[in-house]
């Protein structure tokens, strides 16, 4: 099937790139563009007392259900001299008048005002469900703020209302880094705009398609971020090998319409069966019982599919399009492509977009000019092909195999050594005493920590029903209770319902949401002073559902692992035929995946080496990220081991010497896997770049990951026991073998394509 295919793009290449594909990128983007998204981030809280909390206010008291936010205010003469106090009323009286926004002044509420006069708050209660709807209200309530200014008095806005989300440049660099990377590795301008471009033309497919698709399924706000992400990296990654094969198939003296059938044939039966892997690890997200992340899951797979299909179908007519010239660089080209590369490099790190479209002018008058001056119309020299025997992996894999068990142990240790750490692993939410200072969120979350105590940042919401809810004695004396615990700073009581069934005690504790002290003094309040009290309560708030929802990804993580690693285990023994290469694959990326937390764990809940990254101070891993870690980076590392081991089997096949067929497998994929590995870790690096310690967090785990599975394990541990198990890599029991579908990755030569271009 897919040598039919590949022969049909041959033969056809201007109907499958001109009547087909920029088609279908036009129509998509076209149905996208004016159907416009429907993304919508659907904050919800795993079963939990968090949401019997969330449920109970939504029925009583929907603006309490919502999100908080607060206008904290300060002024060294006094937060409740005249003027102050008519500025600041009138501001919270315009606000309140905002549909589904409830403001709580510090003039009306007591323990909102602190000790010394000079700092106050108001509370501000949204009943907003989307994170679109959210930004839109921060918005409007700081240009509000605006028209309120008092000579002395300072105005922040805190809580999650607030909080601005902004993604680094991150695809605009690893595309640049891309370019880079491949040029230097293959020498061939070609070479490298091949995967580029067909990456491209599948992304603009699959994030169209994603659009279009927001309106029937729900996806997050920042699902198309996710497909940019996993698509442009998977995507050069399969039009990589293919090209890979395709280049050598030329070497060896077959036709273009040949190399192209042979490489898609071969290296793309691994492309299938990679993306196949991928998929898996992504759809395993479901077994999380979360909506927002089936919405990613749905998305990235969407994005993996387009790119797998645009492998296998634009990059052959694009191949046989370019022909042998695949391998030609002219002086003009290299000039203009490094002239755009250091252009745009600069556009996008000062955000404008006419620098962007001056580096693609140079490009075009460089290029353009080459017909005009012949010295930059001459090709540069090819670089001499190296013998197989003499290329650094080929060496690199017979050093290892003569010490197996010496490389074998030293990876081993190493690996666990770096994911140590996780055992001490504490899933939670960082808080926004985290962003930079330039954010008002910060700003705000510091003058509530110096003027009430870092626990005023996290409110929490107990709910009482009851004889106590009605009672205005027995939920004063209840309050009292709460307020007098260990941890807790502050607590007052206030009516939730009109009809007096519900009532709420917000506490404040003395330390900041993301402590670890915050998360005890919740499970305190739970498990012994609420019982105790004799009072039907129960906790809740954001920051308890923080809390929740990490104890719920804990419980549920254990569910994601077995079934990714139970269906990649059978696919890759139907795909090996062999028992203890999958058996060791999920071995191996486990180690890998370990080692990428570990680090994570050191640096940014032990604090090791935080302020190289940027990050202000030491917290828990963010509740999501090992999930999304793990079911991204799992699926990344087995395309390289499908690469890999597909190539290994292909040529213990054809010699029946496995030394021979591992030492040779490497020479051939090591250095296309190491490029491939280097776009992805700077890729994901990028977001180390940004401000937002979630995504520093999340960027360096996938770079870590990506770095350590194309390292360690692909390059020391992988041809080490290969070496040791010997030909029982491919033992595989004939009862089983016989169960087995027949799957063939290694793919054959093929003598003609049909018609040779």
């Amino acid at each position: 099937m897919l040598a039919a295919l590949a022969r049909f793009s041959v033969r056809r290449r201007r109907l499958m790139v001109l009547g087909i594909w920029l088609p279908l990128l036009v129509a998509i983007g076209f149905a996208s563009s004016a159907m416009g998204s429907d993304f919508a981030t659907e904050f919800e809280i795993p079963a939990s007392e968090s949401s019997d909390v969330q449920a109970l206010l939504e029925a009583n008291n929907p603006a309490r259900a919502g999100f908080s936010g607060e206008i904290v205010f300060a002024s060294a003469g006094g937060v409740e001299t005249e003027a102050v106090r008519a500025a600041m009323s009138g501001l919270f009286a315009e606000v309140d008048a905002l549909e589904g926004v409830t403001v709580t002044s510090p003039f009306d509420a007591p323990g909102q005002i602190n000790s010394a006069g000079t700092t106050a708050f108001a509370s501000i209660d949204a009943s907003i469900r989307s994170q679109a709807e959210l930004t839109a209200l921060g918005e409007e309530i700081q240009r509000i703020g605006e028209q309120y200014a008092v000579d002395g008095l300072r105005i922040e806005y805190g809580g999650n209302i607030f909080a601005a989300f902004e993604l680094p440049a991150s695809e605009a660099y690893g595309l640049l880094a891309a370019v880079i990377i491949l040029v230097l590795a293959f020498g061939s301008v070609l070479a490298m705009g091949l995967p580029i471009g067909t990456a491209l033309v599948g992304l603009g497919v699959g994030a169209s398609l994603v659009t279009v698709l927001s309106h029937v399924l729900p996806m997050p706000d920042f699902t198309t971020s996710l497909v940019a992400m996993i698509g442009l990296g998977v995507g050069i990654d399969y039009a990589l090998f293919i090209v890979t094969r395709y280049r050598e198939g030329l070497r060896d003296g077959m036709s273009v319409g040949d190399a192209v059938v042979n490489a898609v044939d071969t290296s793309g039966r691994a492309v299938i069966f990679a993306g196949i892997t991928v998929i898996i690890s992504l759809l395993g997200l479901f077994v999380m019982g979360l909506a927002f992340a089936r919405g990613l899951a749905i998305g990235a797979v969407i994005g993996v599919l387009v790119m797998m299909v645009a492998s296998i179908s634009l990059l052959p007519a694009l191949l046989a399009m370019v022909g042998r010239r695949i391998d030609v660089t002219t002086r003009a080209a290299l000039a203009a492509l490094a002239l755009f590369v250091v252009v745009a490099f600069a556009a996008v790190s000062l955000h404008s977009l006419p620098i962007f479209l001056a580096a693609v002018a140079a490009a075009v008058t460089v290029t353009v000019a080459s017909f005009a001056i012949a010295p930059l119309r001459r090709p540069i020299p090819q670089r001499a092909r190296t013998p197989k025997d003499r290329t650094f992996w080929y060496r690199w894999s017979r050093l290892v195999q003569r010490r197996p068990w010496t490389s074998a142990i030293a990876a081993t240790a190493a690996l666990l050594v770096l994911g140590a750490p996780l055992a001490s692993i504490r899933l939670g939410f960082g808080d926004n005493g985290n962003a930079p200072e330039s954010q008002t969120i910060r700003r705000a979350y510091d003058m509530l920590a110096e003027g009430f105590g870092p626990g005023f940042n996290g409110p929490l919401f107990i709910t009482v029903q009851g004889d106590a809810a009605s009672d205005p004695a027995a939920l004063d004396a209840f309050a009292a209770t709460i307020g007098g615990v260990e941890g807790v700073a502050f607590a007052q009581a206030t009516p939730a319902s009109a009809d007096g069934s519900l009532s709420l005690v917000i506490a404040y504790p003395t330390t900041a949401p993301q402590d670890e002290a915050t998360t005890a003094l919740i499970r305190t309040l739970r498990n012994d002073v609420i019982p105790q009290a004799g009072v039907e309560a129960k906790v809740g708030g954001f920051t308890a559902a923080g809390v929740d929802f990490a104890d719920v990804i804990g419980r549920r993580m254990p569910l994601l692992f077995i079934g990714v690693l139970s269906l990649s285990f059978l696919l890759l023994m139907a795909v090996f035929r062999s028992l203890l290469v999958p058996i060791k694959a999920v071995i191996m990326n486990l180690l890998s995946i370990g080692a990428a937390y570990g680090i994570v764990v050191a640096v940014f809940q032990w604090g090791w080496g935080m302020g190289l990254i940027g990050v202000g101070k030491a917290g828990p891993i963010e509740s999501w990220a090992p999930m999304m870690l793990f079911a991204i980076v799992f699926g990344l590392s087995m395309d390289y081991e499908v690469f890999l081991l597909s190539r290994v089997r292909e040529e213990y096949l054809r010699t029946g010497d496995n030394a021979e067929a591992v030492a040779d497998g490497l020479a051939a994929t090591a250095r296309v896997i190491t490029a491939a590995a280097l776009i992805m870790v700077c890729v994901f690096a990028a977001f180390v770049l940004g401000y937002d310690r979630q995504l520093k967090l999340f960027g360096l785990g996938l770079a870590l990951a990506v770095f350590i599975d194309a390292t360690i394990v692909r390059m020391v541990l992988v041809p080490a026991t290969m070496e040791l198990l010997g030909d029982r890599n491919w033992w595989i029991p004939k009862w089983i073998d016989r169960l087995l579908p027949r799957i063939d990755v290694e793919g054959h030569d093929h003598p003609t394509a049909g018609r040779s271009a």
